[in-house]
């Protein structure tokens, strides 16, 4: 099935690339994680070769399906494209999916603490953001099904000691997604330190007050979130 065409538009293939480098300049993986977006209409999608995300190019992408057979693109994938392949097939709707393993989160999971919301930027994620406990690499499809199942209809799903995955309707929206939850989990642990460990003490949103800001991942703030962070990741050199 190799040499399919390619049906991306360049706008698409440019917002990939771009989403696997901010992935990498603003520390949410180093050498590893990827981005993907489906290609429109289709139940295929685009993804990087295997190798850091902060190296990710326009001209160097894959094109796979939800089988996880490369259609078109020289190299290999990343070993956990079932992550990708699978919650595309599991979820029509989903138009780009994001892997990382930004440190607050992978904190969060391992000191047994829940996503909770304590800003507003939070709000983004008042549906709740499940956990995937079983430790260890998405490199199955079977296990690639399994998470799809864990993150159900939300926009993201934590892992164990391992990281997070989003899942939205376009690129721009997934990358924003992370980096939210990101910096939502670095509040939460530096809101638990200043409080003694004691999360009883965290004074957060409820859950009509996190609903209120459900709109944090709307078009409008995507379009200046990524204004912002893909302004920066063409300015960044990659991390060391």
């Amino acid at each position: 099935m190799k040499g399919v065409k390619n049906r991306a538009s360049p706008a698409l293939k440019a917002d990939v690339a771009m989403a696997n480098r901010i992935v990498e300049r603003f520390g949410l993986s180093n050498a590893f994680g990827h981005a993907s977006a489906r290609i429109p209409g289709t139940d295929t999608f685009l993804i990087p070769t295997r190798r850091s995300p902060g190296l990710a190019s326009a001209g160097a992408l894959l094109v796979l399906d939800t089988e996880g057979r490369i259609l078109s693109g020289k190299g290999k994938p990343n070993s956990e494209l079932w992550i990708h392949a699978r919650i595309y097939a599991a979820r029509p709707e989903v138009g780009a999916v994001v892997h990382a393993h930004p440190p607050a989160c992978v904190c969060l999971t391992q000191i047994g603490q829940p996503h909770r919301v304590v800003h507003n930027q939070g709000g983004a994620f008042a549906g709740g953001v499940p956990e995937f406990d079983r430790i260890g690499l998405i490199r199955t499809r079977e296990l690639g099904d399994l998470l799809a199942r864990k993150l159900g209809s939300g926009i993201a799903v934590m892992m164990r000691g391992h990281g997070i995955t989003t899942a939205l309707t376009e690129v721009r929206a997934a990358t924003v997604a992370a980096c939210f939850l990101e910096e939502s989990a670095r509040m939460q642990l530096d809101m638990l330190s200043a409080a003694g460990g004691d999360a009883a003490r965290l004074r957060t949103y409820s859950p009509e007050e996190a609903a209120s800001l459900s709109d944090q991942i709307a078009p409008h703030v995507v379009e200046r979130a990524w204004e912002y962070y893909a302004a920066v990741a063409r300015q960044r050199a990659l991390r060391p």
